[in-house]
């Protein structure tokens, strides 16, 4: 059976209620222009699954079989989060909820700021990388789930800066481009960031079994 039969139904699962994430989706998706309607499981009223792994790539696996198994779709799920190697990864796969409440950016930025404050050091910068893993699975019980990487280096601002993206995109600096994740424009963000990365080997994958 090709790694790719899911391209010959119609729909393909979207394993995510995070706003944020489902519009940088939906615009990569549009971008790739791939034969499928995607529908992000809201409108299947698929609740999020328990994220109780210990790995992006578990995470990721674990959403993406659970809307699979409620929709009888293929589905698509992707695990994301910044890691700060001074803080030994952290936030990691906890980046959403780091400061207690899922989904609540503005504490969560407070909070790593926080934790940074006595760690930085004056004139070095504080590195940090956004990272992203999609797994694609055919069905619920797919014992081959396919794996798409994208690892977005940077550093970590004192303060936030920009208004664009979502979660630590405010926090995140790119010293080539002297810009903020929160102040590329969306377009220009998509082609290099984390979520871009693992969409273009996604899209690579699609186009090597066609």
């Amino acid at each position: 059976m090709s790694a790719n039969t899911w391209l010959s139904q119609e729909s393909l699962v979207l394993a995510s209620n995070n706003k944020g994430k489902i519009a940088e989706f939906e615009k990569l998706f549009e971008q790739l222009a791939l034969p499928v309607e995607v529908i992000p499981q809201g409108q299947l009223n698929i609740a999020d699954a328990i994220e109780d792994g210990l790995s992006f790539v578990e995470n990721a696996i674990i959403k993406a079989r659970h809307a699979a198994r409620i929709s009888g779709k293929p589905a698509i799920a992707d695990d994301s989060g910044i890691c700060v190697p001074i803080l030994n990864g952290a936030p990691g796969i906890y980046s959403a909820r780091y400061a207690g409440e899922h989904g609540n950016d503005a504490a969560n930025n407070a909070r790593l700021l926080e934790e940074l404050k006595s760690l930085r050091r004056p004139g070095e910068p504080v590195e940090a990388m956004f990272v992203c893993v999609l797994a694609l699975v055919q069905h619920a019980e797919d014992p081959l789930p396919q794996i798409f990487e994208g690892v977005w280096q940077g550093e970590i601002l004192e303060k936030p800066r920009g208004e664009h993206g979502f979660g630590y995109d405010p926090l995140f600096w790119l010293p080539e481009l002297g810009l903020s994740s929160a102040e590329l424009p969306k377009e220009e963000k998509n082609k290099i960031s984390h979520r871009g990365q693992a969409m273009q080997l996604f899209q690579r994958s699609l186009q090597n079994h066609q």
